[in-house]
């Protein structure tokens, strides 16, 4: 097996066309041909089913294109990283978020990065959490901030905690009268706003699965693409929202946190599976030195921590001494003594 069998067999895996994929790699079709087969009869598996149109992979075919499109993109990254080396060039990393973590800890997050490490330049991406994990395994991010628990068995997830859900809702409401906790059976008569509006799934399809799951029939829904819109039309008295805690951000609304155990949403690290990159473990390190900081986003009322000495991280910051971080070239394992987090 070579590294050349390996991309004739992406090309088509992502053509679907043995000969679109002959004209991608600037090869006759025949060879390729050849090349995919021989890889076929050293791993003893099909591959590619040959007799449909357009070709399909197999299970063991797509679980191999995917772990393919892993290493030659860890390729790629050696061939860029031993350039920049040579040329002094600076690093760089790319981030995707969905927007809702601006409002918790992410900025905090890479403000640290870039100031422990200002010699790597940091790219924000901002991407649902369904199409981060696409965009992890074609190698155009590195690291996801999401909140959709997705099953991909080539990206590593880690919770980094629970975040508690508020309702928002105008001074006007009658149920802002009460600034109490207040359960899902009292918004049931309510206009429930809910973001975003697309791609999904998303977060909007986690609040709507929270109702449903209750048995709870809304009088009316209304979709938007961005929270910001979603509260603007709570101020505007169209309806109510359901928030993370973390984004109650204007001071015009009234916010009543929900009084359910599973009225919470992850925030979720993302990664490709079996990636040492030396961020992973950096990143990981900084945002267990943020939470024993206790910053006041980070209050134990509207968050649940996936462990106890996570908890207890938060509550006692005093006691956690801030790991020294690795440098960018050395790669270093992750020091979990700062916060544990559990993977999902």
């Amino acid at each position: 097996m070579d590294l050349r069998q390996l991309r004739y067999f992406v090309a088509v895996a992502t053509t679907r066309n043995f000969t679109r994929a002959a004209e991608q790699m600037h090869i006759a079709q025949p060879p390729l041909s050849r090349q995919i087969q021989q890889l076929e009869e050293e791993l003893g598996v099909q591959l590619i089913q040959r007799n449909s149109r357009p070709v399909r992979l197999t299970e063991a075919g797509r679980l191999f294109y995917e772990q393919s499109l892993q290493v030659l993109q860890k390729v790629d990254q050696m061939k860029t990283g031993a350039r920049q080396a040579a040329s002094g060039q600076r690093q760089s990393i790319s981030i995707a978020y969905v927007a809702s973590t601006l409002y918790g800890g992410l900025p905090m997050l890479v403000r640290m990065f870039r100031q422990r490490y200002p010699d790597t330049d940091v790219h924000l991406v901002d991407l649902g959490s369904v199409q981060q994990m696409a965009e992890l395994k074609s190698g155009r991010i590195d690291l996801g901030f999401g909140r959709v628990r997705t099953r991909d068995a080539s990206v590593a997830r880690t919770v980094l905690r629970e975040e508690r859900l508020v309702l928002a809702l105008p001074p006007s409401s009658p149920l802002a009268a009460n600034r109490g906790r207040i359960t899902l059976k009292e918004i049931a008569q309510e206009r429930l706003i809910v973001f975003p509006k697309e791609p999904r799934p998303s977060y909007a399809d986690q609040v709507l699965s929270l109702l449903h799951d209750q048995g709870i029939r809304l009088a009316e829904v209304h979709e938007v693409r961005e929270l910001q819109a979603a509260l603007g039309l709570v101020a505007c008295e169209m309806g109510v929202c359901i928030i993370p805690a973390a984004a109650r951000l204007r001071s015009d609304l009234v916010y009543r946190l929900i009084d359910d155990e599973r009225a919470t949403s992850p925030v979720i690290l993302s990664h490709r599976l079996n990636d040492d990159a030396w961020y992973i473990g950096a990143v990981k390190q900084l945002i267990g030195e943020m939470y024993a900081q206790n910053p006041p986003w980070l209050d134990v009322e509207t968050n649940a921590f996936p462990a106890v000495a996570a908890k207890e991280a938060v509550l006692k910051p005093e006691s956690t001494k801030p790991p020294k971080l690795p440098k960018p070239p050395k790669n270093p394992k992750p020091n979990t003594r700062a916060k544990k987090f559990i993977v999902d």
